[in-house]
């Protein structure tokens, strides 16, 4: 008996089952009478009318001393070659899930539910191509190098930054005028409420600030890229954390005054842990700005000698001294030491949240809102 089979014309299983029993002389009676049946549900099987089921491909496979699999197999070949081609979407659509974050991307009003064909078109004009095969990261796509380490879910989220900054209207850019209100940006770290004048400090400078909430699992915390002359910080407020909102705010600052990602768009992910240092495996971009964002919430040499004189009995009561001393909520100081004493499960209660204030004066995509965007 042979498993070969010809998807294009597949006969119904019955049509093996019937040469076997010539081979072997026996009459769809005799059948019946092997597997405990009636001979009309063995002329059922036989002639097509009736599929095998899994219990009777056991029950074939002892009768013909074979295994039940054979029969298994051409129930489930027949059935195949029986069914009805999918709808074409159903490969396209799947091609660009499985590559990005459509289905949230719909859900978040970056893209709209339609058929592949007009969700092919409305992907391309996302991510700012001429056609589908040329997105980054789907197959045949020209590449790209700064989208090259880059994860796709993280590229979407780079992309929704880029399409609502381009719509933005800011002065041109002055590297003086931000230099210059550094002082009035660490001042605003006292009290959790004044992030909401961010947004308005930096725009003032020439700098588009947006915030778009992190798709999941793409531990993105902020970019920087140019617009022509024209910076961009985006952030994700992943993390909603004084400590954090400061550290990563700067670390995109310090991006842009060195004129980091002119050419490649610069996007930094999981600034929590190693990626926080300013040493290790990281690029000297990244170095940079870590070391600008950790002297920034609390200066190197400050932070350093308050370790070397209170280790390893640091207290609460130390902590909310010096930060009071530097001028900056408790909060501030915890994060840099958490990340200095690796303690990350350390006086937690002073990590209050910012976002609520953030997105008070900030262009926000997430958290409920959506920005229409005409590109």
């Amino acid at each position: 008996m042979s498993a070969d089979i010809n998807l294009v014309d597949v006969p119904p299983p019955g049509h093996f089952i019937r040469e076997e029993l010539e081979a072997r002389g026996w009459t769809q009676r005799d059948l019946a009478y092997v597997l405990g049946i009636t001979e009309s549900a063995v002329n059922l099987i036989i002639s097509g009318k009736r599929g095998i089921s899994a219990d009777m491909a056991k029950a074939l496979g002892d009768a013909f001393d074979v295994p039940a699999e054979l029969f298994a197999n051409l129930q489930n070949s027949y059935d195949l070659a029986r069914a009805r081609d999918p709808d074409p979407n159903v490969a396209r659509r799947g091609r660009l899930q499985s590559v990005y974050p459509v289905r949230e991307m719909i859900k978040r009003g970056w893209l709209t539910d339609s058929n592949a064909a007009i969700l092919e078109a409305e992907m391309a004009r996302f991510f700012d191509v001429k056609n589908p095969e040329e997105i980054p990261h789907i197959a045949h796509a020209a590449k790209k190098q700064s989208y090259d380490e880059v994860l796709p879910i993280q590229l979407a989220w780079l992309f929704r930054v880029k399409q609502i900054a381009k719509e933005m209207v800011v002065p041109n850019y002055s590297e003086r005028a931000l230099r210059d209100t550094l002082p009035l940006l660490r001042s605003l770290m006292v009290d959790p409420v004044d992030a909401r004048q961010v947004p308005k400090i930096l725009s003032e400078c020439g700098v588009r600030f947006v915030l778009v909430e992190a798709l999941p699992t793409s531990k993105i915390d902020g970019a920087c890229f140019w617009l022509g002359k024209s910076p961009v910080i985006g952030m994700s407020l992943r993390y909603d954390r004084i400590d954090n909102f400061w550290f990563v705010l700067r670390h995109e600052i310090e991006h842009v005054l060195q004129k980091h990602g002119r050419e490649n768009e610069i996007v930094d992910a999981d600034l929590e842990g190693e990626a926080s240092r300013s040493d290790g495996n990281l690029s000297v971009e990244e170095k940079i700005a870590n070391l600008a964002a950790s002297d920034f919430c609390v200066p190197a040499a400050e932070i350093e000698q308050f370790i070397a004189r209170k280790e390893p009995y640091i207290s609460e009561r130390d902590v909310l001294g010096f930060a009071k001393r530097l001028q900056v909520h408790p909060g501030i100081v915890v994060g840099q030491l958490r990340r200095r004493l690796d303690r990350w499960d350390w006086l937690t209660r002073y990590l209050v949240k910012v976002r609520e204030a953030a997105v008070s004066g900030a262009v926000v995509d997430g958290w409920g809102h959506e920005v229409p965007v005409t590109g």
